[in-house]
């Protein structure tokens, strides 16, 4: 069977809790390692599948499960400690609280030798995930994208002595993470986010921090020191880690122009990071700049569509707070800009430096209303309330020349299952342009 496994864990008893894509990931790496597992998931539906595909599964509701004998609870990233019965409840009963990167971590005393390279950053670190990982293939490494991105790490087989692993970790992952020791960890940046599941900016701050307290003696820190939240992170380093300061302005502009997938002050910061990692693990300087030219960049993440009798359709779906929107508000000109959804803020004060080169908006979901009072001093706005009338109404008055921009500045929940969803209806919507 594929995956890897903890043999640590055999005749352990634990929780899973929620039995989508990752809880079935952990099921399966749980009856790999030998440990036992109860399971549940609001969702009747979900349970039934998850019964049918583990025969003999154990369920239990676990509003009135005793969790004082489990050796530890296991959630997905979506459930809110801060505020979730359950998490409370554990935490009373001394349950740990696990991820699915913690379960891994009790994996890799059994992996070949390798490397771990995790990524955070309110924004930029898929982008920075994905360009480490081509990096290093393009310099010959055995590599492997995991955590946030790509496939489930529990279910994917390890790699061959001397391969690294590249993970982005959302705050999330890093909060469900006692162990995780990354040998290079990497911070983007850090801007407002997530706000509902923390005690403000210094609680999400601090969330990240603990990516650098999970590592061992003689890691290595890669921090973008383009924030005060970032500069201040890398002056309270803890003792026995390396530190390599980088910023975007590190990248000059003429060398970002040879990298048609890089493009953008956002990109340099990236390209800085990614940079400095592949360093660190031994990738040599000519690999490294055949990686930035041949970076095929990233779905949903100002990805040009296609361009439709002159108008260009950019799918910015990843794009789901203010500050992530606003390298896209100065990559592009005359734009239709379509954004809204689910708001994670009330305000959208990182967009509003850059809004001349947005000729109208176009909201839609459940901060249309909001988006709309914020930018009708600005310029022309539509609420759209759905992204097919917001793209129908684009494509009707824009001229040859003009962007058509989904950067929604927003979560998607409130109309799709995720960003990658309304990416691919967005998609969907400018091929029918184009019959």
């Amino acid at each position: 069977m594929a995956g890897v496994t903890a043999p640590a864990l055999a005749g352990r008893r634990y929780a899973v809790y929620g039995l989508a894509r990752s809880g079935q990931s952990a099921l399966r790496f749980l009856a790999r390692s030998g440990a036992k597992a109860v399971a549940w998931d609001e969702n009747a539906a979900t349970r039934e599948a998850a019964a049918t595909a583990f025969p003999g599964l154990e369920l239990a509701d676990f509003a009135t499960l005793d969790l004082a004998g489990i050796d530890g609870l296991v959630v997905s990233p979506g459930v809110p400690l801060n505020r979730h019965p359950l998490a409370a409840r554990a935490r009373a009963a001394g349950c740990p609280i696990l991820g699915d990167m913690e379960l891994w971590q009790q994996a890799r005393a059994n992996l070949p030798a390798h490397r771990l390279v995790g990524i955070t950053g309110t924004n930029g670190k898929s982008t920075t995930t994905a360009l480490v990982h081509h990096l290093l293939e393009t310099a010959g490494f055995a590599a492997r994208l995991g955590g946030n991105i790509g496939l489930p790490v529990l279910d994917a087989d390890p790699l061959p002595a001397g391969g690294v692993y590249v993970f982005e970790l959302s705050s999330f992952q890093i909060d469900l993470a006692h162990s995780l020791a990354s040998d290079i960890a990497i911070w983007t940046n850090l801007t407002p986010d997530h706000l509902d599941r923390y005690d403000g900016m210094p609680g999400y701050a601090a969330s990240k921090a603990r990516i650098f307290a999970m590592q061992k003696p003689g890691g290595h820190a890669v921090i973008a020191v383009d924030d005060d939240w970032t500069r201040a992170a890398a002056a309270a380093l803890p003792q026995g880690l390396a530190l390599t300061r980088v910023s975007a302005a590190d990248v000059r502009a003429d060398d970002q122009a040879r990298w048609p997938s890089l493009q953008g002050p956002h990109n340099a910061q990236n390209v800085a990071c990614a940079v400095a990692a592949a360093r660190l693990l031994g990738a040599g300087e000519d690999a490294i700049e055949q990686g930035l030219r041949s970076f095929p960049g990233l779905a949903h993440r100002m990805e040009i569509v296609a361009t439709v009798r002159g108008v260009r359709y950019v799918n910015d779906s990843k794009a789901t707070n203010p500050t992530s929107v606003a390298p896209a508000l100065q990559a592009f000109d005359a734009i239709h800009w379509i954004l809204g959804g689910q708001a994670k803020t009330a305000e959208l004060d990182a967009c509003l430096p850059h809004l001349g080169a947005v000729k109208a908006a176009y909201v839609i979901g459940e901060a249309a209303p909001l988006f709309e009072r914020i930018l009708t001093p600005h310029l022309a706005v539509s609420n759209a309330g759905t992204l097919e009338a917001a793209v129908s109404g684009a494509a009707r008055v824009a001229e040859p020349g003009d962007t058509v921009l989904l950067s929604p500045a927003c979560a998607s929940f409130d109309q799709y299952r995720d960003y990658e969803a309304r990416g691919a209806h967005f998609r969907a919507l400018v091929e029918r342009l184009q019959q």
